[in-house]
């Protein structure tokens, strides 16, 4: 008879994508309430459209089509549990606030948002977007396209 053979695990670090660590998230949200949001506001719905704009150059130039056109001609965008995820580690820092219409940019979100946009090693793709767009994503188109999700 032989002996039962006995498995051993050994557990290993596991590398974590930039896009799910908290911190680049936050960081891309201080940007966008900084950079592309009247009154350093913007609901959760726009943030989700911007989030899914930074994920490829393809995303991004319709968001920049966009703002040419005055209309956001995207029937559709990804909502990402790492953004929801983001907030709340962002909202318990003091970096961001919850109101009824969205998250708004608190005085030392400011600060945070300012030291990432004067790093220029950090988040360069998404700041030349920002750059490009500016507040041109307006509330107004998001609700246009959100009301057609509703059955």
């Amino acid at each position: 008879m032989t002996e039962p053979h006995h498995l051993k695990f050994q557990r290993r670090p596991s590398p974590v994508l930039p896009e799910h660590r908290p911190l680049y998230k936050i960081a891309q949200l201080a940007l966008i309430l900084s950079q592309a949001s009247r009154g350093s506001k913007s609901s959760l719905a726009r943030l989700h459209l911007f989030n899914w704009a930074f994920k490829s150059a393809d995303r991004g130039e319709r968001l920049s089509q966009a703002v040419r056109a005055k209309s956001l001609n995207v029937t559709a965008w990804g909502f990402d549990p790492a953004l929801a995820i983001a907030l709340r580690y962002g909202a318990a820092e003091g970096l961001v606030s919850a109101g009824r219409s969205g998250y708004q940019l608190t005085d030392a979100g400011h600060i945070f948002a300012q030291a990432v946009a004067d790093d220029p090693e950090v988040l360069r793709a998404e700041k030349a977007l920002l750059a490009e767009i500016g507040k041109g994503i307006t509330e107004k188109m998001v609700d246009a396209v959100a009301k057609g999700w509703e059955l």
